[in-house]
């Protein structure tokens, strides 16, 4: 089966320098989140190398409860397409907390893609984690109805699978 797969092309670019605000005269500056980029600079050649073609930063649809989902990488394939959000924990942090809501929410983008996307991806890096081994071991699939829908892999796996075109 050969499957034709154009992405949408919403796209959101990211502003380089943080924005900083004034609050009873304190000037905050949001947390550095360029983990991020480094994560996707480590993914993105994988990804390359195994075949694949994939645009960064993609909205894909709507969060439960509102406001825009914006994934990392949308990938695809002549056979198939996916999501793929990356999950960076530098040390031990409120990430692990977001994982599951996150995988919820790659469910349902997958399901709502009415069979354009396979499946969803999240690759978690960083030596921060202290749930990874539950994570990467199936630990959410007695807690979520639609868990065969995302896989979440530690970042080397993900790479080596990636490398090979075996995503």
């Amino acid at each position: 089966m050969r499957l034709r797969f154009e992405p949408a092309l919403v796209r959101v670019n990211a502003a380089i320098e943080p924005a900083t605000r004034t609050v009873e005269g304190v000037t905050r500056v949001p947390r550095d989140t360029t983990t991020g980029r480094v994560l996707e600079s480590m993914v993105l050649p994988a990804l390359e190398h195994g075949g694949y073609e994939y645009h960064q930063q993609e909205v894909v649809g709507t969060r439960l409860g509102g406001g825009r989902h914006k994934v990392d990488v949308l990938a695809w394939s002549p056979t198939k397409a996916f999501l793929v959000s990356l999950k960076w924990q530098q040390v031990s942090g409120t990430a692990e907390q977001k994982v599951p809501f996150e995988a919820i929410c790659l469910a349902d983008a997958v399901l709502a893609s009415e069979g354009r996307l396979t499946k969803a991806y999240i690759v978690l890096g960083g030596p921060g984690w202290k749930l990874r081994k539950f994570f990467t071991e199936g630990g959410l699939r007695d807690h979520l109805v639609h868990a065969d829908l995302v896989e979440i892999l530690d970042l080397e796996t993900f790479i080596g699978r990636a490398n090979k075109g075996q995503l």
